[in-house]
């Protein structure tokens, strides 16, 4: 596998089609991945661009809110409908509900904002971190490291980690792939770039695929601080995990370019009881500008380690 951007472009690839339920519809294919079911950001990232390719005045998006209902199957297309709950002069409302199988899998609602004056607050990312090119890449970390021998990474999994992913994922203290890397702390960072420039994607502009970028990216390693937090790696025999509920804010639109680079996502854990965990992220570009938070709840089910 040669790693490359183009996964994710390819999960953004939307085709029109006739709606059944709502106003406008599109169908999209989740891309492949070595688990049972479908990466949850496809979904997220394929219900923001159809929600974006509804909002046709300028506004842009400001914020999702998702509920993952069913498992989606892998390299399947997905239909998208999009409600148009509201259009006004500030903010526009958009309902998502993906169908699959003739079932609904999934739902969003998504807020638009036209943007105005106003006074201006942003958090401070952390300091005093290693820089990118100071840590090591999955595929490198990975690289010795066998599979089996009490752990379920297998073959697929470890390529997939390594460069399937369309994101090169440097982790601070360490990963969570086979053991937890730097102690079980309540938080962690990563630096996360493309694995090469993102390509266009037909009906969206850069920023909206940018946008998209970003929720399709952030879903990937939310829970990791929860999992850190608990000592559970994600090859520890016996653990389960999905995504219940997700939440994410876009304070401000990423300057053209800024996605093909190196971006901050700083996590933690919030909470952690009854089988789900929440963690929290939020993402810095190099300079330290605040562009997203994302909070989410997923199922966190161990059968056997962990406290």
């Amino acid at each position: 596998m040669t790693p490359t951007s183009e996964v994710l472009t390819r999960a953004l690839a939307l085709a029109p089609t006739e709606p059944q339920h709502f106003d406008v519809a599109f169908t999209a294919t989740t891309q492949p991945c070595p688990w049972p079911k479908a990466y949850g950001g496809d979904m997220v990232a394929q219900a923001a661009a159809a929600a974006m390719l509804t909002v046709t005045d300028g506004k842009t998006l400001h914020s999702m809110h998702s509920y993952f209902m069913r498992p989606v199957d892998i390299g399947a297309p997905v239909t998208y409908e999009v409600e148009v709950l509201r259009d006004g002069r500030g903010y526009a409302t958009r309902q998502v509900r993906a169908f699959q199988n003739g079932k609904a899998a999934y739902t969003c609602l998504a807020g638009f904002a036209a943007g105005e004056d106003g006074g201006r607050y942003a958090a401070s990312a952390p300091s005093g971190l290693p820089a990118p090119d100071e840590l090591p890449g999955s595929a490198e970390y990975l690289a010795d490291r066998e599979v089996g021998g009490g752990s379920t990474m297998t073959e697929e999994s470890k390529e997939y980690w390594s460069g399937g992913r369309s994101f090169d994922m440097r982790h601070v203290p360490g990963p969570v792939y086979l053991e937890v890397d730097g102690g079980s702390a309540a938080h962690q960072a990563l630096w996360v770039r493309p694995f090469d420039a993102l390509r266009p994607v037909d009906g969206l502009t850069d920023t909206q695929r940018d946008l998209a970028a970003l929720a399709y990216v952030c879903d990937y390693t939310i829970l990791e601080p929860v999992l850190r937090v608990l000592d559970l790696p994600w090859a520890a025999p016996g653990l389960v995990t999905a995504s219940l509920d997700h939440a994410m804010w876009f304070h401000r639109l990423p300057a053209p370019g800024v996605l093909d680079g190196w971006l901050l996502y700083a996590q933690e854990a919030v909470a952690a009881d009854s089988g789900r965990g929440v963690g929290l992220g939020r993402f810095f570009t190099p300079d330290g500008e605040h562009l997203a938070t994302v909070v989410q709840e997923g199922m966190i089910r161990a059968t056997s380690g962990g406290h």
